[in-house]
């Protein structure tokens, strides 16, 4: 903002838009592929630290406190930093913590050192998905058109490459420290490498930034997206107002309830499909891929959705999903009307977090803080989550436990209607 109170203006070639959306994919694809390389060893972890069941819930915990502690402060360090120098930072740590695990469990045989390193790892993750929503959210300003359940599926992409390369280091017997070791080191670098194409900070967190889309042979403009002007534009003040906005905590209400759909399957589907329905381990490890595969999937096919009917009837579309097949499963009488749920679900379950955090972002020049706000409220699901279920399951019985899950997803359907856009970026012909 300049002392005339005039637009700041930010010129983007074609090519530095692809460019810029490639390095936001990176950031996207490079946080799943860590993240499923440390999970697909964990097995490993226990045989080289002779832990138990509950230790190695500790040394999650660590995480998982660190990363709650990274998400409720990003908003504050993306505006202060910037969201490129958030995510090169966050990809920096994550590496460091990778090595820090894998040194603790092969090197030092210390579960404390893979305790600080689950704990770098964390506060490096969370930070830099928030500056990865931030940077996607401006890309789809500059596109005029929703990729966020893209890029989402991006990372859903890279969960996949990092499981089947960890499932090789498994089989090989790689030791922790070259396995992890390596995916940090290529990790970080990649995503510090094409970070610097990222140009959320230049075109999307000025007041009335204007972001200009210049044609390659330097002539006049082809597209503008300009953000409306706003009071009170420090960090502080940004995310006391963000915590104090009603739209911006419904939507993180909202967000909540879709994400523990996602969650919920993680940490019970499993078991749910071992004890519920009586089959072996690997058919449950098998119930949790279609899972995982059914919401990859919709958040590729919902892209074109939501461009053609907009966030609110695809969130209530993906809630009733949700609803329909959490009940299929939990009320299935036969194995194969299970799987058919589990379909639904994931299906249900792939555009609640994505689309939340676009919405969240629909005003360029307060985006890091409220993204921030609804990354934090969702957060909760994956941290009382779990523990609610599992005191519910004491009664019931995991699989009838994870009707709890139901009562948050229709808390989503009602609220979906939070997710139309506020803040319309202006697209005109030069």
């Amino acid at each position: 903002m300049n002392s005339t109170g005039q637009a700041t203006r930010a010129a983007v070639t074609p090519r530095e838009l692809r460019r810029w959306r490639a390095a936001v994919v990176m950031a996207y694809a490079a946080s799943g592929i860590a993240f499923s390389s440390w999970v697909a060893r964990i097995p490993a972890l226990r045989e080289d630290l002779g832990l138990t069941p509950a230790g190695i819930g500790l040394l999650l915990l660590c995480m998982t406190l660190a990363s709650f502690v990274s998400v409720s402060s990003s908003g504050l360090i993306v505006i202060k930093i910037g969201s490129r120098r958030t995510i090169q930072t966050g990809a920096t740590l994550l590496g460091a913590g990778l090595l820090l695990v894998g040194a603790g469990a092969t090197v030092f045989r210390e579960p404390v050192v893979c305790g600080i390193g689950f704990a770098t790892i964390g506060l490096g993750t969370a930070s830099w998905n928030t500056a990865s929503n931030v940077e996607g959210a401006a890309v789809e300003r500059a596109l005029a058109r929703f990729i966020m359940p893209a890029l989402h599926g991006s990372f859903s992409a890279g969960t996949v490459v990092g499981a089947a390369f960890g499932a090789w280091a498994a089989a090989a017997a790689v030791p922790l420290l070259w396995h992890l070791g390596a995916v940090g080191v290529v990790v970080a670098a990649s995503v510090v490498t094409s970070a610097t194409m990222l140009r959320a900070d230049a075109v999307g967190r000025a007041p009335a930034a204007a972001l200009v889309l210049a044609a390659d042979d330097g002539a006049e403009p082809a597209v503008a997206v300009a953000s409306p002007e706003r009071e009170g534009h420090g960090g502080r003040a940004q995310m006391a107002a963000a915590w104090r906005d009603r739209r911006t905590l419904l939507l993180g209400v909202m967000v909540l309830g879709l994400a523990l759909a996602e969650g919920a399957a993680g940490d019970w589907v499993a078991l749910a499909l071992s004890d519920g329905y009586g089959v072996s381990q690997a058919v449950g490890a098998a119930g949790y891929s279609v899972f995982v595969a059914a919401m990859a999937t919709g958040r590729f096919l919902g892209t074109p959705i939501l461009n053609r009917h907009g966030r609110v009837t695809a969130l209530r579309a993906c809630s009733v999903l949700a609803i329909l097949g959490l009940g299929l499963f939990v009320l299935a009488p036969t194995l194969w009307l299970a799987f058919a749920g589990l379909v639904l679900w994931g299906f249900g379950a792939s555009l609640g977090f994505p689309v939340g955090m676009s919405a969240a972002a629909d005003d360029p020049v307060t985006a890091a803080a409220r993204v921030s706000v609804v990354s934090t409220v969702g957060y909760g699901a994956f941290l009382c989550g779990p523990p609610l279920i599992g005191f519910v399951a004491e009664f019931t019985g995991v699989r009838y436990g994870l009707a709890t899950v139901l009562i948050f997803v229709l808390v989503s359907l009602a609220l979906a209607g939070q997710a139309a856009q506020r803040t319309i970026a202006h697209v005109q012909q030069a």
